[in-house]
């Protein structure tokens, strides 16, 4: 479960005893606990904005005056409430200042990954079908394709004339195997490696199949997640028969 660790600094606070962050850092980050995280200017440097009466009323500043403040975050990744905990705890400004631990709304996460598995099986089913708008609904509008053999394809009607001189290669469905799938979700990206095998039927009657590794980004667009980055590459030791372009 994802957790929002708030550091929370004290501008009354002596910070010259305190332990460098950059080893917390580095720690949590091994253990793939902290996704990641950042700091933030002070809060002489924010602006809070409030809308009374359809006004937008902007203040210099933060929304509360307190000795105490929000001077960065980290997202943790963490299996319990007490695993967080304890993390925050090994922070080093909580030797000086607070930590606010505050697990996210609900089961964004997972529900984020069903959705990008989801859509690599999309894929999967517009080959199969041979149905280019199909495969194209799987794609942000400026996606960048690097394909294996076609090279870089860039926005949704590249990719469209490069899946149309494709298909006319190759005749009936075009079968998509998905041999490992390994994936990890952020809040708004993505990143999956794959390898993926490709078996059709050239026009002259010779079977192509290939096995391609995909490396692929997702990104979050409105409520939906979508490729925005797709690269696939043939080891020189794997080898494609037939051609696709």
């Amino acid at each position: 479960m994802k957790y929002m660790l708030l550091v929370c600094g004290d501008d009354t606070a002596d910070a010259s005893g305190m332990a460098p962050v950059q080893p917390w850092v580095e720690e949590l980050a091994q253990r793939e606990v902290r996704l990641h995280g950042h700091r933030l200017a002070l809060p002489a440097d924010a602006v809070t904005v409030r809308v009374r009466d359809g006004e937008v009323l902007r203040t210099d500043g933060p929304f509360a005056e307190t000795k105490e403040y929000v001077a960065g975050y980290d997202i943790l990744d963490c299996d319990s409430l007490e695993e967080a905990v304890a993390a925050a705890a090994k922070h080093p400004v909580a030797t000086i200042g607070a930590m606010e631990v505050r697990p996210f709304w609900g089961d964004e996460g997972e529900d984020a990954e069903k959705e990008i598995r989801h859509l690599d099986k999309e894929l999967t089913l517009a080959l199969r079908e041979r149905n280019i708008e199909r495969h194209l609904a799987c794609y942000t509008p400026d996606a960048e394709v690097v394909h294996a053999m076609s090279g870089l394809e860039q926005g949704v009607d590249a990719l469209r004339k490069a899946q149309e001189r494709f298909f006319a290669t190759v005749t009936g469905p075009v079968e998509r195997e998905v041999l490992e799938f390994r994936l990890r979700v952020d809040e708004s990206v993505a990143f999956s490696h794959g390898v993926v095998r490709i078996r059709a039927t050239l026009t002259t009657g010779e079977p192509l199949t290939g096995v391609a590794r995909v490396t692929t980004g997702y990104r979050a667009v409105a409520d939906r997640w979508l490729i925005d980055h797709e690269h696939a590459s043939v080891p020189a030791d794997l080898g494609i028969k037939g051609s696709a372009s």
